[in-house]
């Protein structure tokens, strides 16, 4: 028995165009105005008509050629190329990479959370004091 997948199964690449979105069978079904239990056989059958995958491609925000075309390798492919650190004219492309520590502005906003904290609970004491003497005055 084998467990390559068959190339052609609309319903898998619909399953993981779908997941990709971080789309619900749910949310799915809710767009095409069927149930999940329809959107569940859907994705488990090879074969969908025509008009059928029309509409699922309409609720995916994809072509059709997108689903009918669609593998995990392109997909990973694809995905690379946010990753690649090639040079372009001798310069190195810095678009991705950040010019700051994160840990740095991470502890800054922390610093800056404590001062306005601080400043609040000084407020409230403030405003604790002001109506003691105004109980001490009566």
């Amino acid at each position: 028995m084998s467990t390559v997948t068959k190339p052609y199964h609309i319903g898998r690449k619909i399953s993981r165009i779908r997941e990709l979105k971080d789309m619900k069978q749910e949310a799915l079904a809710q767009a095409l105005g069927t149930n999940q239990q329809a959107v569940s056989a859907m994705e488990n059958s090879e074969t969908i008509d025509e008009e059928k995958l029309i509409d699922v491609a309409k609720a995916l925000g994809v072509t059709v050629e997108a689903i009918k075309n669609f593998s995990e390798e392109s997909m990973i492919s694809y995905f690379n190329t946010f990753n690649d650190n090639s040079t372009a004219n001798g310069l190195v492309n810095n678009a991705n990479h950040c010019t700051f520590n994160p840990l740095d502005k991470l502890v800054e906003s922390f610093e800056e959370n404590k001062k306005l904290y601080e400043r609040l609970l000084q407020a409230e004491k403030d405003k604790i004091e002001y109506l003691e003497k105004l109980l001490h005055a009566k």
